[in-house]
C-alpha cells in the first residue's frame, strides 16, 4: 500500500453515535421515558460539541424499543444547541427511504447547521423498516445499490433526469434546497462485507466499519479492499476515508469500566436482539476476555482506549473513530462521565501519537 503524506493524512477524528434505545435499568427495573430519553440524546451531542469532539451520529430504528426513527429531525434539533460538531446519520436505512427525501432533509439539515451534516447510508441489521414501507425483502441488496447511486447523483447536481427499477422518474427535476457544503459528505456503513467495501470504495464514499465485538484483524482486509477499489477507479487517496465504530464506555480505572458496564451491556445485548429467542449468554469473567487490548469493544480505562485505538490504527490507517456508550439503560451521568474521559484523556493522546507517527512519514501498514 502506498504511503501517506503528511498533508494526505486528515486529523484523526473523534465522535460518539447513538441509537437511542429504551432499555430497562438493569439495577432499577425503571425506564425512562422517550422524553427524557430524547433530552439525554440533545444533551450528550451538546457536551461532545463543548468538549471538542467532532462527530455525533443518531441512528434509525422504526420499534418501539428505540425512540429515533426520524433522523434528520433529531440531528435538527442538536444544530441549534451545537457550535461545531459534526452531524450525521449513523446509519440512514438507505434501502427503505426515498433518496429524494434523504438528500433534501439533510441540505436543509446542513443549511440549519452551518456546513456540518453528513449521511452515513446502510442497509440496517433490523428489517423492520421493509414491511413498514412497502418494500420487498427479495430486493434488498438492489434497492441499495440503486439509491446510493441516485443519492450520489442528487449530491452533484441540481436539476436530475434519472430513472431507476424501484422509483418514479425524474425528468427535470429541480432537486431542493442545496445544501451550504459544496456537496454532502456522504458515507457508507458497512459490517463484514467485502462487497460493500468494494463498493464504496469504487464510488469514492467514505466507509464506516462496524465492529461491534471480537478481533479487528479480521476486518484488515475490508480497508484494502476499500483503498484498492477505490484507487482503481481513480479516486485519490486522501477522499478515501474510513471510520472505525465499535461499543464502548470508559471509567477511571478497568475494574470501574468493567463493573459499571457489563451489566447494562448484557441487557442492551438481549434486549435488542434482532434474532429473538437467541440469548446472549456472556458470563463477568469471559466480559474481561472480551474487552482485551487485541478486541475491538472499547470498555477501559483511558489509557487502554488509547492502546487500542492505536493498534487499530495500525491495521487500518482509519481517519476517524465513533463510540456508542449510551446503551441499555446507562445511566446519562455515567455516560457524560465516559464522554468527558474519551475528549480529555483519550482524544489529545490519540491525535498527538498519531500525527507523530505521520510527520516521519511512517511505513507501518495502513499509512
Amino acid at each position: 500500500m502506498d504511503n501517506h503524506t503528511k498533508e494526505q493524512v486528515p486529523e484523526f477524528e473523534f465522535g460518539l453515535y447513538t441509537l437511542g434505545d429504551i432499555v430497562t435499568d438493569c439495577h432499577t427495573g425503571q425506564r425512562i421515558s422517550p422524553q427524557q430519553r430524547m433530552k439525554e440524546i440533545i444533551e450528550a451531542a451538546k457536551l461532545a460539541d463543548e468538549a471538542g469532539l467532532d462527530v455525533f451520529g443518531v441512528g434509525e430504528h422504526h420499534r418501539l424499543d428505540f425512540i429515533i426513527s426520524s433522523v434528520p429531525v433529531v440531528l435538527a434539533a442538536i444544530s441549534q444547541v451545537t457550535r461545531r460538531i459534526k452531524l450525521t446519520s449513523a446509519t440512514t436505512v438507505l434501502s427503505t427511504i426515498d433518496p429524494v427525501r434523504v438528500f433534501e432533509d439533510f441540505a436543509t439539515l446542513d443549511l440549519l447547521s452551518g456546513g456540518r451534516a453528513e449521511i452515513i447510508s446502510g442497509r440496517g441489521a433490523f428489517l423492520e423498516s421493509f414491511p413498514l414501507f412497502g418494500y420487498d425483502m427479495e430486493d434488498y441488496k438492489q434497492l441499495f445499490t440503486e439509491n446510493l447511486e441516485l443519492l450520489l447523483q442528487l449530491n452533484q447536481r441540481e436539476v436530475m433526469n434519472w430513472q431507476g427499477n424501484f422509483r418514479s422518474p425524474l425528468k427535470n427535476a429541480e432537486i431542493a434546497p442545496r445544501p451550504l457544503q459544496h456537496k454532502l459528505p456522504l458515507w457508507v456503513g458497512i459490517g463484514g462485507s467485502a462487497d460493500s467495501a468494494a463498493q464504496a470504495g469504487s464510488l469514492g464514499v467514505g466507509m464506516a466499519i462496524a465492529i461491534l465485538s471480537g478481533s479487528p484483524e479480521p476486518f484488515q482486509n475490508l480497508a484494502d479492499t476499500y483503498r484498492r477499489n477505490g484507487a482503481e477507479a481513480g479516486h485519490a487517496a486522501a477522499d478515501l476515508k474510513i471510520a472505525i465504530t465499535s461499543h464502548g464506555y470508559i471509567a477511571k480505572t478497568s475494574q470501574q469500566a468493567l463493573d459499571e458496564y457489563y451489566p447494562y451491556y448484557y441487557s442492551y445485548r438481549n434486549a435488542i436482539s434482532p434474532h429473538p429467542g437467541q440469548e446472549y449468554r456472556v458470563s463477568r469473567s469471559d466480559f474481561g476476555r472480551f474487552v482485551s487490548p487485541v478486541n475491538t469493544l472499547a470498555v477501559g480505562s483511558p489509557q487502554q482506549i488509547v492502546e487500542k485505538i492505536l493498534y487499530q490504527h495500525e491495521l487500518f490507517g482509519h481517519n476517524r473513530f465513533m463510540t456508542q456508550l449510551d446503551i441499555g439503560g446507562l445511566p446519562y451521568a455515567k455516560v457524560a462521565a465516559a464522554i468527558e474521559l474519551l475528549a480529555t484523556e483519550v482524544a489529545p493522546v490519540v491525535r498527538r501519537e498519531i500525527a507523530k507517527k505521520n510527520s516521519g512519514i511512517s511505513p507501518a501498514r495502513g499509512l
